[in-house]
């Protein structure tokens, strides 16, 4: 069931908050011992929550848009008297005395907290283990990996564990998850989602945003996120509301870039290149124009990395100092490559990500929606610390695999994964919808129509029988 239709049951009374958190709660036990998807749940305190839930349905209280849905935070989301960990030992005990924005403005709208999802350690990567909890495994095929960081969240959502799922994204961590679970994850425009507390509130590399399994239903948590928040100067100021409105649009005349391979800057392997063609065919068939296109991102990944590496330096530098050896080789390497940086490598940063912005504003005024892979790869062994290997082309660290994602990262676009189909041998493959500025609502309407003509999103996992 979406979300909007077990909301809309919850709103007419026909269902309870307590038959509705009971009937997760029962999903959960019987596919979270197999995925490992909720590291922590506080079943008591969800039972509260929903009693008071149905409490204010009997007073005839107003009812928040997300009244009586249970939803389990990413555990790099700070939660008020829930264990967060971030993934990392040095906070595997750690209970925040306060809710985060998202998490606060989840809560006000009436969602029933559930506890936490998985990810690495501090979120850093797009394979979601770590040694506190170890790995989530793909609910399609237990033996391959979640993705990341939010792959706790995709990996739930995908199994029915919870309707709704928070996430983050830097360089793919919304997209990757969502693309290898079957489920749609949106990185929205920086400031769409403001943040707050924020030790860096004014970059704007990683943002805040919602996973679902339709992107209605996606909307619909964006329509609670978004919104300003004096606490963040880079909120905007449009309130979240309207991205609940239907999404339905007519498709012909769109124009729609394809690429399947970023203009030959990433190598992606040929299922997943057969999977994004199928794509471009689909919105042929919906009246669309597509041509083959790419803007010219020159200096993306230099952007990314330099402002990354400083980001990690400036976040993660801290506890390297601290506890040099309880953080693990890959966020060492990291903060090492920021403390490496020099004024004028970030300054040049900033310069090339000036020029990549206006390169990439000009490329829509030609096109409405740039189609692209999320993934350059289905998903891997979960045994794997990355893949080594993508196409016959060596990647060198663990961030090389995730290129289609985190160059579009860089040029601060809204971009939507959401199911585009399968592998020969049954993985999921998303596809990546990437728009102009700020066109957040638009690219949402894109996805839903690619959605409808196409249905792969229904698709459940094996795991459910």
């Amino acid at each position: 069931m979406t979300a909007r239709d077990l909301a809309a049951l919850l709103r007419s009374g026909a269902v309870s908050a307590r038959e509705v958190l009971d009937a997760h709660l029962t999903r959960i036990e019987r596919t979270n011992p197999d995925v490992n998807a909720i590291v922590t749940l506080v079943p008591d305190a969800a039972w509260e929550y929903a009693a008071a839930a149905d409490a204010r349905y009997a007073r005839g209280e107003a009812l928040g848009p997300l009244h009586g849905l249970p939803i389990a935070h990413k555990d790099t989301h700070d939660t008020a008297g829930v264990r967060t960990t971030y993934g990392s030992p040095l906070l595997a005990d750690n209970v925040p005395e306060r809710d985060e924005l998202v998490v606060e403005r989840m809560r006000a709208a009436g969602a029933v907290p559930l506890g936490k999802t998985n990810v690495p350690e501090f979120a850093a990567g797009s394979h979601t283990v770590n040694t506190v909890f170890g790995a989530t495994r793909n609910p399609y095929d237990l033996t391959r990996s979640a993705g990341g960081s939010s792959g706790g969240a995709a990996a739930a959502l995908a199994c029915g564990m919870h309707p709704l799922a928070d996430g983050s994204d830097m360089g793919g961590s919304l997209r990757n998850p969502a693309s290898f679970c079957n489920v749609v994850g949106f990185r929205p425009s920086p400031g769409r989602v403001p943040t707050w507390p924020d030790a860096t509130p004014w970059a704007t590399m990683a943002v805040q945003g919602p996973m679902a399994r339709t992107v209605a239903d996606t909307g619909l948590l964006l329509s609670v996120l978004a919104g300003p928040d004096a606490r963040s100067p880079i909120a905007l100021d449009e309130p979240g509301t309207s991205f609940a409105e239907p999404l339905d649009r007519d498709m012909a005349g769109l124009r729609v870039a394809w690429s399947p391979n970023l203009g030959g800057r990433v190598p992606v392997e040929p299922e997943v290149a057969a999977v994004v063609a199928d794509a471009a065919a689909v919105f042929e068939r919906m009246g669309c124009a597509v041509t083959e296109d790419c803007p010219d991102l020159s200096g993306a990944e230099e952007v990314f990395r330099t402002l990354r590496a400083w980001q990690f330096a400036s976040l993660i530098g801290p506890w390297l100092d601290a506890f040099p050896e309880r953080v693990n080789a890959s966020l060492t390497w990291n903060v090492l490559a920021g403390r490496g940086l020099r004024g004028e490598d970030v300054a040049r940063a900033e310069r090339l990500h000036g020029e990549l912005f206006h390169r990439v504003r000009l490329f829509f005024d030609r096109y409405d929606v740039l189609v692209l892979p999320v993934s350059q790869l289905a998903p891997f062994p979960v045994e794997w610390d990355f893949p080594h290997e993508v196409a016959g082309t060596e990647m060198t660290t663990y961030l090389d695999w995730m290129r289609s994602a985190y160059l579009v990262s860089a040029t601060g676009s809204p971009a939507l994964a959401v199911p585009a189909g399968f592998t020969p041998g049954g993985l999921p493959v998303g596809v990546q919808l990437v728009g102009p500025h700020r066109a957040d609502f638009a690219v949402l309407q894109y996805g839903h129509a690619f959605e409808q003509a196409t249905g792969y999103g229904a698709r459940r996992p094996t795991l459910l029988g």
